[in-house]
């Protein structure tokens, strides 16, 4: 079974590659440089988790696949904002990274200037991909728009980059593990929270299971940093595609960090469960693959 969503992911991914770069029109008279400069991050891989959970969401609520076809537009948005949140997220003033997904970061090949505008314009882009979606007649406006409202409070300052500013002030020795949580949940979790609750709403959620949609986000968004903390210290670099043990030369506060890796890898696996739990309770028609990514995530390498 994991094998199989394995599968639905890779498959997931390559439908968003093709469309990532469709969805930036080729007529806009763009600066040649900055569409480059958005193109080079957007097409540089990755597990594109966002968007297929926005997929595997509109296709759970009624096990209907023309649902996560119009949901795609939604996809499509969601890993611009990733995107561009990880260009920020690699420049001198934040991490300082030189890789990302084993390719130089974005700044390295166009410098800080049109990084930093590339990351800009990935943002704003991704605010014009939704509203298309119901132009076309894949959701009714009033869709659309608590879609958008979504993305604006759970990116922005009350989610993600309330979540990097916590982490940008976070320190070893300083930061306690209820700051640490609020870190995570912010700069991880809020994005997985909107991918499952919009394209639940493209399905036909009702508000009931869009609570359900938005704890099991909660809880696989946390358990996804928490791993990523622990692969942070034992991964394979190759796997993960830059250096490992980043956060320890930060003097970054990560889960291990404060409750050690035993104990970290437990609240992986009891965070899943509830994901897991919720969804069981959503009475969702086709809860299959959100099930099976759950699980997928706890088994993780890179």
């Amino acid at each position: 079974m994991i094998t199989d969503i394995k599968t639905y992911l890779h498959e997931c991914a390559a439908l968003v590659e093709k469309s990532l770069p469709e969805a930036l029109p080729a007529e806009w008279n763009i600066p040649l440089q900055l569409r480059e400069s958005m193109l080079y991050s957007l097409q540089a891989g990755g597990k594109r988790l966002r968007p297929a959970l926005v997929l595997a969401a509109a296709e759970a609520v009624h096990g209907q696949a023309a649902a996560a076809r119009n949901a795609l537009p939604v996809a499509c948005a969601i890993e611009y904002i990733h995107t561009y949140s990880l260009i920020h997220d690699d420049l001198p003033a934040m991490d300082n990274d030189d890789y990302r997904r084993g390719k130089l970061t974005n700044h390295k090949v166009f410098g800080e200037a049109m990084a930093i505008l590339a990351g800009d314009a990935l943002l704003t882009h991704a605010f014009h991909l939704i509203p298309r979606v119901a132009r076309l007649g894949g959701i009714n406006a009033e869709v659309a728009l608590d879609i958008v409202e979504d993305l604006a409070m759970l990116a922005g300052a009350r989610g993600m980059v309330g979540g990097q500013a916590a982490d940008m002030q976070g320190e070893q020795g300083i930061t306690s593990i209820e700051e640490l949580e609020y870190i995570h949940l912010h700069k991880t979790s809020d994005l997985i929270v909107f991918s499952v609750t919009a394209g639940g709403r493209i399905g036909g959620a009702t508000a009931e299971q869009l609570e359900a949609l938005r704890h099991y986000g909660r809880n696989i968004g946390l358990a996804f940093q928490i791993q990523d903390d622990i692969l942070d210290l034992i991964g394979d670099e190759q796997k993960l595609g830059k250096k490992t043990n980043s956060d320890v030369e930060q003097q970054k506060v990560t889960y291990p960090y404060l409750i050690g890796i035993e104990e970290s890898k437990a609240q992986v696996k009891r965070l899943t469960r509830e994901a897991k739990a919720a969804i069981l309770e959503a009475q969702l028609d086709a809860p299959d693959k959100l099930l099976l990514i759950a699980d997928y995530l706890v088994q993780r390498d890179y």
